[in-house]
């Protein structure tokens, strides 16, 4: 059985998920505290980072390589278009959602609001949390720009790109810090994307200390 050591509110994780379950690959969801720094899950990936995927006697780490490794295995149904330039947009996406977006907004919000309550490790600094929530307005307007052109974020077809801002996205929309009012373009992308088979698992998680908001599971919200 395959095996995915992930934590439900990791957005890394999450887009590993999503791509698994688009492909319908069969996964064994093994929760792992990270920062905890386990000795066995030191010995999966010694970068200490979530996902790690076991397939066979292979230990993969690093969610994008994981995605690119699934896509290159389980080519049907493909999340990477078949044009040099369509592989070239969705992979620069996935690093602006992966790099900046996880710098600029799920860091300094997910980081304050929920890791230092589950880590131990003091209260939210509320100047990052400002930050966080200034930053946030700019990423959608991005994405209401992009979505305003095109069907899905990096062209006409679903890709690996929606499945990343989504991954964060949702964590984010788990507690609620998501403003889908600012852009009625992105939140017809996100219920549309959120319809999806491969979203079921993600909107059952349940993250004890944090309840879900009512609208979490609502496909319409």
């Amino acid at each position: 059985m395959n095996r995915l050591y992930h934590y439900p509110l990791s957005p890394f994780s999450r887009k590993v998920r999503l791509s698994l379950a688009e492909k319908r690959i069969e996964v064994e969801l093994v929760e792992e505290r990270f920062w905890e720094q386990d000795a066995d899950f030191l010995r999966r990936n010694p970068a200490g980072k979530v996902p790690v995927l076991k397939m066979g006697n292979r230990m993969m780490a690093e969610s994008s390589a994981i995605c690119e490794y699934l896509e290159e295995t389980h080519p049907s149904p493909s999340l990477l278009p078949s044009d040099a330039d369509g592989r070239y947009e969705v992979r620069r996406l996935v690093a602006w959602f992966d790099d900046k977006f996880n710098s600029e907004v799920t860091n300094k919000l997910m980081g304050e609001r929920v890791f230092r309550k589950i880590m131990g490790t003091g209260y939210p600094d509320s100047a990052n949390v400002k930050a966080g929530s200034k930053a946030i307005k700019y990423h959608l307007d991005y994405m209401h720009w992009l979505l305003d052109q095109r069907r899905w974020l990096a062209g006409n077809e679903l890709s690996l790109a929606d499945f990343a801002a989504a991954a964060h996205l949702s964590c984010l929309d788990y507690v609620s810090d998501v403003d889908w009012n600012r852009s009625e373009i992105v939140k017809d992308w996100y219920a549309k994307i959120k319809s999806r088979p491969a979203f079921r698992s993600i909107l059952a998680d349940q993250i004890s200390g944090f309840p879900q908001p009512n609208h979490y599971n609502d496909l319409d919200f």
